[in-house]
């Protein structure tokens, strides 16, 4: 791990921050998977959920980053913004996959990631009913499960029609109004699955899957997952190829060679 390539900080304290929150996170989530838990909706239109669990495990992560990090941002999915006076900033999803979670599949996750200057530098994707982590930092991307330790590594397919695809849904692709292109897209890969949330980006950093696509993303919901995709040899960018840390229309992919043919075929 190089102390550059994360502005200055130690490595080791954002390694282990990263572990603590997941753990502290955990507490929260853990006890209320599959439990009569009140479901809110955040839209008036449509369904967005959110539970007690979401709120209460962000609050432990926002506790624990900013005992340790006092002057650094926080950007999270359930309570409002923290400005720091650094260029660093802590991005925070407690739950993502809300829906998985209150329907009691264990795809959901708790994404926590460190931007320095806008990059995302370091992530962590933690899914605690298995007992997995993904961690990424700069020369260190591992899997980790009990004793279990793993390098991360894509899949190596370059191919469309060789190509494992996941996306999280359909509506999502409707609701943006880029049916058209999606639907272009998985025709011509080899299969498709959905509903994996940020687990299915998780698979295509150990290389199960080739490429994922997805529409209207929030910066929290994509941020922590860049450095996984990215030191495990793949690519993540947004449909125009730009970077994918504010979220929007994004595409990961096992290689350069399939990035680009996904990319051609999501801009038409």
């Amino acid at each position: 791990m190089t102390e550059t390539s994360l502005g200055g900080l130690d490595a080791g304290l954002v390694r282990q921050t990263l572990l603590d929150a997941a753990d502290m996170a955990a507490a929260m989530t853990l006890p209320r998977f599959r439990s009569a838990l009140a479901v809110d909706n955040k839209e008036s239109v449509g369904f967005d959920p959110v539970t007690e669990a979401d709120r209460e495990a962000e609050l432990a992560i926002r506790e624990l980053i900013g005992k340790r990090f006092p002057d650094h941002s926080i950007v999270g999915e359930e309570w409002e913004d923290k400005d720091g006076t650094t260029p660093f900033a802590w991005i925070i999803d407690p739950i993502d996959g809300t829906r998985a979670f209150i329907t009691g599949v264990p795809v959901w996750g708790t994404l926590i990631g460190l931007t320095v200057g806008g990059k995302a530098v370091a992530g962590l994707m933690a899914q605690p009913f298995t007992g997995e982590v993904y961690l990424s930092l700069p020369g260190d991307a591992g899997y980790y499960r009990g004793g279990q330790h793993l390098p991360l590594k894509t899949s190596g397919v370059t191919a469309l029609n060789k190509a494992k695809m996941t996306a999280t849904s359909p509506d999502i692709f409707e609701l943006s109004g880029t049916t058209g292109v999606w639907n272009a897209l998985r025709k011509s890969v080899l299969t498709t699955r959905y509903g994996l949330d940020c687990y299915g980006y998780a698979l295509l950093a150990t290389g199960h899957i080739d490429l994922v696509a997805e529409a209207a993303l929030k910066n929290v919901d994509i941020c922590p997952l860049i450095p996984l995709i990215q030191n495990a040899g793949g690519v993540i960018t947004t449909w125009d190829g730009g970077p994918a840390e504010q979220g929007g229309n994004c595409v990961a992919a096992a290689t350069p060679e399939l990035h680009a043919a996904a990319l051609k075929v999501l801009q038409g």
